[in-house]
């Protein structure tokens, strides 16, 4: 694990396996994430359409909370169910000015507001604690059989109270039952201290802040996997050092400082070429293959080029070779960009019906590691697989772009060529007016500026001279 920090300001997290980026995490300060926060709000108004209450919870737009997260004891009245309805209408038991307990469960996007839950969850370092759903149970990614007894066992001695669930997380396993009730205590703690702070606190107003990332990355990624975890800022490695000290007691010297003032720690480490990688629209395969990522507003779709290779016999392998390499660097790159929702896969074709089945093995099984709950379909018969993935947060992506000011996000733009003919016919139009000022001073950007000066200059002077004006092309700075 690679922690570095901009104190005050950023902080990135990178998980490499044998040198390789795995994962990478992002935030910037000045856009504080709220994605676990929990806050205490109130009905602004609810909308029987979408079955949905918009919650002020002090944010610059309202969260959005729909009928199936609003937990019952925010019901104001009884209403009975109808046959085949599993909940009320939402009109019938909430009510505007109506003070509310949310967790944002997903960041608010574009113009969307956040998606927030009223029923909340407290993640520590084996648990995941929940209030108001009476569950417990073991994560899936658990598969051990015996593992999963032992660790039900153990909830079952901890025996949390009516209304309070508890999930094992992955980061359980092999913690005896010490630990693991340590856990829990500092959990029920915690809650304790937001329910009392809820109850003086006027709304909106925010009752509990999830961990800044450093810190994150230690509770949520420290396994017993991770051998190192380097640090660029000595404060940030103090504070990771009382953590690891309290979650892993044998490896006191697991945290390191790097001191280097002459190259980065990404540097130092060879990360630089793999994390600007995830920015790229294109990724290159170890035989030569490329991935190609595109967004739509409805999905993502990932192209899987290759060379060609002549005889039936050589492409068949060649497209197995290329499917494979590409089935394992697509759930690396699913991971790393955090891509979510709907995803389209076009593999190159394929006819042995083996063939396919071993690529679709290949995806499943690389996208076990994945944090992120995902769905995978087989490989239909126009060789497309369809994946349905779960964001678990704002990409780096997200935070670190923004839309290409000349294009507007679309890849492309109009040539110079049309853009100087588009320019030439409002020249035209300005000198056929009456009273047409001399010189006439037409503001364009530099780059089109220096190519109608080169190549058009001529005919402008033409243009002109028929009316008795003189054109001239000023350089806008403001204009790309």
């Amino acid at each position: 694990m690679f922690i570095g920090v901009l104190p005050g300001e950023l902080v990135e997290v990178v998980l490499t396996e044998d040198g390789a980026v795995q994962e990478y995490y992002v935030e910037m300060l000045h856009q504080a994430k709220t994605k676990g926060n929990i806050y205490k709000g109130y009905i602004h108004n609810v909308d029987s359409a979408l079955q949905a209450a918009f919650i002020n919870y002090g944010a610059e737009r309202n969260g959005f909370l729909q009928i199936d997260e609003v937990h019952p004891e925010y019901y104001q009245g009884s209403y009975p169910l109808k046959k085949g309805q599993r909940f009320p209408l939402i009109q019938k038991v909430l009510r505007p000015g109506q003070e509310v307990l949310v967790q944002v469960v997903k960041e608010p996007t574009g113009k969307k507001g956040a998606f927030v839950t009223s029923y909340l969850s407290l993640p520590g370092r084996y648990f995941v604690y929940t209030l108001g759903r009476d569950q417990q149970g073991v994560s899936r990614k658990i598969e051990d059989e015996k593992e999963r007894e032992r660790l039900k066992g153990c909830i079952d001695q901890i025996s949390p109270p009516e209304g309070v669930g508890l999930i094992v997380r992955t980061a359980g396993i092999g913690r005896a039952k010490t630990e693991l009730t340590r856990d829990y205590k500092y959990l029920h703690r915690l809650w304790g201290d937001i329910r009392k702070k809820a109850q003086t606190e006027k709304a909106p107003a925010l009752v509990y802040k999830e961990m800044e990332l450093s810190v994150r990355a230690a509770r949520d990624y420290l396994t017993q996997e991770v051998s190192e975890i380097w640090v660029d800022d000595p404060d940030t490695a103090q504070q990771i050092r009382e953590y690891v000290a309290l979650a892993f007691p044998k490896s006191p010297d697991m945290v390191k400082v790097h001191t280097d003032h002459d190259r980065t720690l990404w540097e130092r480490f060879g990360l630089t070429r793999q994390v600007e990688q995830i920015y790229s629209r294109e990724v290159t395969l170890p035989s030569g293959g490329r991935l190609v990522f595109d967004h739509t507003e409805a999905l993502t779709s990932v192209d899987i080029n290759s060379g060609k290779i002549g005889g039936e016999q050589s492409f068949a392998k060649m497209a197995l070779k290329t499917n494979a390499e590409a089935a394992q660097e697509i759930a690396r790159q699913l991971r790393l960009r955090d891509i979510g929702g709907q995803i389209v896969i076009d593999f190159i074709e394929m006819k042995d019906n083996k063939h396919l089945r071993e690529v679709e093995k290949i995806m499943r099984q690389a996208l076990k590691s994945d944090r992120a709950r995902t769905d995978v379909s087989g490989i239909s018969p126009f060789g497309l697989m369809e994946l349905v993935r779960q964001r678990l947060g704002s990409s780096a992506i997200s935070v670190s772009t923004e839309p290409c000011p000349c294009c507007g996000g679309t890849g492309i733009r109009r040539n110079l060529e049309w853009q100087a003919m588009q320019t030439m016919k409002t020249i035209h139009r300005l000198l056929g007016k009456p009273g047409c000022p001399s010189p006439l001073q037409v503001h364009v950007g530099q780059e089109l500026a220096l190519y109608m000066l080169n190549n058009k200059r001529e005919l402008l002077t033409a243009m002109g001279a028929r009316v008795d004006v003189r054109v001239e092309i000023v350089v806008d700075p403001r204009q790309p």
